[in-house]
C-alpha cells in the first residue's frame, strides 16, 4: 500500500430516463486537490441510473489505472448508487445488477475504499462532464474534451445598489384545481382537466392579473394549463405561447397515485426520490432531468423578453425550480415549498445582477373551499 489517497467523483445520466445518456468521472489527489484524470462518454440510450453506475465504473478504472495500491473515496450525487455500493441497499433492478458487480470487482481490487453522498452542487466537475456525454448522445455523436473556459468575469453587486437595468419580470401561476390536486395524487404528464372550483380559480386569477400589464402569456402544454391560461388570455388580450418545458415532471407508474399507495408499493424508490435529485420514479422523470428543461425554457424566455412581463402558467416543480434558480438555493427547496392550486410567485430577472423573488404563493385574490 502505497499511501496515496485518490478521490473518485462521478456522474451519470440521461435525456428522458431511458432517453440519450452518458457519463463523466474524475480522479483528484486527496491531499492536493489536482486532477489526475477525467473519463466521459455518451452511451446512447439508458437509464440516469445505468449511466451514474457507468461513471462509476469509469472512475475506478481511471484511478486503478493511476494508483491501484491508493485509498479511495468515491464521492457522488446519486443517494441509490452510494448506498447500494456501500451495501445498506439491495439492487433489484436487472440492469444494475451486473454493473455493480463490474464496480465492486474494480474495488476490491483498492486496499480501502469508501462512499459518500454528496448534494449534486458539490459534484459540478464530474456532472458538467455527463452533461456535455449527454449533449453529444443526444447529437447522435460522442464525447470529446472542451477548450478550457475563459477566466470567470467578476462578480455582479448585489445587496442595496440600484439595479441598472430594467428587470423581466416572470408572473409564476399553477394552473386551477383537478381532481387529482384534490385528492393529492401525482399528477404529471396526464391531460388532467379542471373542475369546476378550478375553472373558478382561473377565472379569479385572470381577474386579479387583468390590471397588470403582461406581455405575453408563456403555457405549458397540458391541458390544465393550457385552460388556465385561456381565462387569462380572455381578460388581458395577451397571446398564448405553448413551451413544452414548463410541462410538470413524468411521474412513471406514480401518475394518478396517492402517496400512501407510492409509499406502499415502492417504498425504496420513493426514498430514493427523496433522497436524490437524480434519481427518477420508474418509467418518469427525475428532478435533475426537469431542472435542466425548466432552466433552458427560462433561458428561451429572458432572450426572447427583455424587460418584458411574462406570465408563466405552469405547474408544481417547474414553478418551484425558477423560485430555486432565483433564490440560488439548494435541491433540498423543492420539498419545503408548497404552492397552492392557482397561486402566483413573481420574480424579477435582472441582466446585470441577481434575481429578485418578489412574491411567493401568493392566493388572496381566490375564492374560499
Amino acid at each position: 500500500m502505497t499511501g496515496r489517497r485518490l478521490i473518485v467523483e462521478a456522474d451519470g445520466g440521461s435525456r428522458g430516463n431511458p432517453g440519450p445518456a452518458g457519463y463523466g468521472a474524475v480522479v483528484m489527489d486527496a491531499a492536493t486537490g489536482e486532477v489526475l484524470a477525467e473519463a466521459a462518454e455518451s452511451i446512447g440510450r439508458a437509464t440516469n441510473n445505468v449511466a451514474e453506475y457507468r461513471g462509476l465504473i469509469a472512475g475506478l478504472a481511471a484511478a486503478a489505472a493511476i494508483d491501484p495500491a491508493a485509498a479511495v473515496l468515491v464521492r457522488m450525487d446519486s443517494k441509490l448508487v452510494v448506498e447500494q455500493m456501500s451495501g445498506r441497499w439491495q439492487i433489484k433492478h436487472a440492469d444494475m445488477k451486473p454493473l455493480a458487480a463490474q464496480a465492486r470487482g474494480l474495488a476490491s481490487g483498492f486496499p480501502a475504499i469508501t462512499y459518500e453522498w454528496i448534494p449534486r452542487a458539490d459534484n459540478a466537475h464530474a456532472d458538467r462532464l455527463a452533461n456535455e456525454a449527454m449533449d453529444a448522445a443526444a447529437r447522435g455523436g460522442q464525447w470529446s474534451p472542451r477548450e478550457p473556459d475563459p477566466a470567470p468575469a467578476p462578480p455582479q453587486k448585489a445587496g442595496w445598489a440600484p439595479p441598472t437595468t430594467e428587470p423581466t419580470r416572470t408572473l409564476l401561476l399553477r394552473h386551477g384545481q383537478t381532481p387529482l390536486s384534490v385528492e393529492r395524487r401525482f399528477a404529471g404528464i396526464g391531460d388532467i382537466p379542471l373542475t369546476d372550483f378550478g375553472v373558478a380559480q382561473a377565472k379569479a386569477a385572470a381577474a386579479h392579473l387583468s390590471s397588470v400589464k403582461i406581455d405575453v402569456i408563456v403555457a405549458s402544454p397540458l391541458r390544465r394549463a393550457q385552460d388556465t391560461a385561456a381565462a387569462v388570455a380572455e381578460l388581458t388580450g395577451a397571446e398564448i405561447h405553448t413551451e413544452p418545458g414548463f410541462r410538470e415532471t413524468d411521474f412513471g407508474l406514480w401518475e394518478g397515485h396517492s402517496f400512501a399507495e407510492v409509499q406502499s408499493r415502492w417504498g425504496d424508490e420513493l426514498d430514493a426520490w427523496f433522497a436524490d435529485p437524480d434519481f427518477a420514479p420508474p418509467g418518469g422523470e427525475s428532478f435533475a432531468e426537469v431542472s435542466r428543461r425548466v432552466t433552458t425554457a427560462r433561458e428561451e424566455l429572458l432572450a426572447r423578453h427583455p424587460r418584458q412581463t411574462v406570465l408563466v402558467v405552469s405547474h408544481v416543480t417547474p414553478i418551484k425550480i425558477m423560485v430555486q434558480f432565483a433564490l440560488d438555493a439548494p435541491n433540498t427547496i423543492l420539498y419545503r415549498l408548497h404552492l397552492d392550486t392557482a397561486s402566483l410567485c413573481t420574480v424579477d430577472w435582472y441582466a446585470d445582477g441577481p434575481a429578485v423573488v418578489r412574491s411567493l404563493n401568493d392566493t388572496h385574490y381566490l375564492p374560499a373551499l
